[in-house]
């Protein structure tokens, strides 16, 4: 298939936000976050609530409807790997390979479908954005997150997720006359993983054949002209301009106003122009802030005039910026945003900011020690872009070979991990422990009965009155 090739699409309006009904409120609330009554690094909390979004999403009518078509036929399918297997079991239905796609750095639960689960030594879970090289504490706690998750994963969710395929796939599988898959036979069943990472911004670690780094797949080859008003802004910028956006779920509007307030004092203390993403007209502001409701963010970056990034530390949000060599302060709110806070961080191309009620005040001393230093900054972040464009292959254009790779090849069975045949006791060698301990134990008792033996015998004699 040529990358020109029209594909058909179809589109299932499947309208979920962010509401869950397991806690019944938005998620993404800032004013919850803040006063920390959602805990994101729950790893139970994170899997009940997306498992219930993929149930609702199987069960959803137009999905039934697609599912029970059939006339529809798909190459491919590429399914977001969100905490939840239940997206894998599409292919039994269509009949066609399965790409698991992951908007974050490789990591244990995703990388468990097409290989085996990391090594908790030096790959830690991104919910405790803990950096490598791990300390004696680090790895213990990796450890025992990996181990504790894997049994809740494979116990506890699989058998819910197992009676959601039951109920809401298997009946279409049996009514088509399809063979009806074992659904751990399906959780491990996929060709590909395309993971939204580069090893020139995260960790060097060891990955299969079938993992595929595509991140910056999504920024534009050519960068598209900024509007007249942006332009004109960046433009006349004396002392270069800062870009200040939470991204497209999280909302500045949310914040509440006593740090609206005193983000627009840091601001208005600056002489740099600041542009802040606010969703809705801001009262009072300093001459130097300029708010907009929408901007084409990677033609902002692209701009020589933007001189620092302020950013949630999304990863998409994260790539654009060493993409275009800018400079990051990161305030992180939620999943990953905390580990690629800390490689920001880690790797000296900005600094990290907590959302807390101080918000105000922990900026401005980020801000005021980035602009003090700016050069360096800029000059680590430009290194970095140096090894990320350094590829013979764009993003994009990987992304689009290996989708048709899958497809020429029929699944690229010869891409899958031999470790997805061994079993994880086999893989720790659990067997051979077992073997050596039971050994050790029974020449321990072989020799402690030998030793009886020779054991010197006494004679008891009995006075008798």
């Amino acid at each position: 298939m040529a990358h020109n090739a029209l594909y058909n699409v179809v589109d299932i309006f499947h309208h979920l936000c962010y509401k869950s009904h397991i806690i019944g409120a938005d998620i993404l609330d800032l004013t919850e976050i803040l006063e920390g009554t959602v805990n994101f690094k729950d790893h139970n909390f994170v899997f009940s609530m997306m498992m219930h979004i993929a149930a609702m999403t199987l069960e959803h009518k137009n999905v039934q409807k697609l599912m029970r078509d059939p006339q529809q036929k798909f190459d491919v399918i590429i399914g977001e790997y969100m905490f939840t297997d239940l997206y894998s079991t599409f292919p039994a239905v269509f009949q066609c390979p399965y790409i698991w796609f992951s908007t974050v750095e490789p990591h244990w639960m995703v990388m468990n479908l097409v290989h085996s689960p990391m090594n908790p030594a030096y790959n830690g879970d991104y919910m405790y954005a803990n950096i490598p090289p791990f300390n004696f504490m680090q790895r213990v706690q990796e450890l025992w997150i990996q181990l504790t998750g894997l049994y809740h994963h494979n116990n506890d969710y699989y058998q819910r997720e197992e009676a959601v395929y039951l109920k809401h796939v298997v009946p279409i599988l049996k009514e088509q006359g399809k063979p009806v898959p074992d659904y751990n036979v399906l959780k491990y069943n996929a060709s590909l993983l395309l993971g939204n990472s580069q090893v020139a911004i995260g960790n060097a670690v060891p990955m299969p054949p079938s993992y595929k780094h595509i991140g910056g797949y999504h920024i534009d080859d050519e960068v598209k002209p900024l509007p007249e008003d942006l332009k004109k802004i960046l433009d006349n910028a004396k002392n270069g301009v800062i870009y200040f956006s939470m991204g497209s779920n999280l909302k500045s509007k949310d914040l509440p106003d006593d740090l609206k307030k005193g983000l627009l004092e840091v601001f208005g203390g600056l002489k740099q122009t600041v542009l802040w993403k606010f969703e809705e007209n801001l009262p009072n502001q300093p001459k130097n802030v300029h708010i907009v409701q929408w901007a084409p963010q990677q033609s902002l970056l692209a701009h020589p005039n933007l001189k620092l990034f302020v950013t949630h530390g999304g990863l998409l949000s994260l790539t654009e910026a060493v993409h275009f060599g800018v400079p990051v302060i990161a305030i992180p709110v939620f999943a990953d945003q905390f580990l690629n806070a800390n490689q920001i961080q880690h790797k000296r191309i900005g600094e990290k900011v907590d959302l807390s009620h101080n918000l105000p005040k922990d900026l401005k001393v980020a801000l005021d020690k980035v602009l003090a230093d700016l050069p360096r900054y800029t000059a680590k972040v430009k290194e970095m872009s140096v090894a990320y464009h350094d590829s013979p292959m764009k993003p994009k254009d990987a992304l689009n070979f290996w989708v048709e790779h899958v497809v020429r090849t029929r699944g690229a069975p010869h891409l899958r991990s031999v470790a997805l045949q061994v079993p994880l006791y086999q893989q720790a060698y659990l067997d051979l422990l077992a073997v050596l301990l039971a050994a050790a134990v029974g020449i321990l008792l072989v020799v402690r009965k030998i030793l009886s033996f020779f054991k010197p015998q006494k004679n008891i004699k009995e006075k008798k009155n």
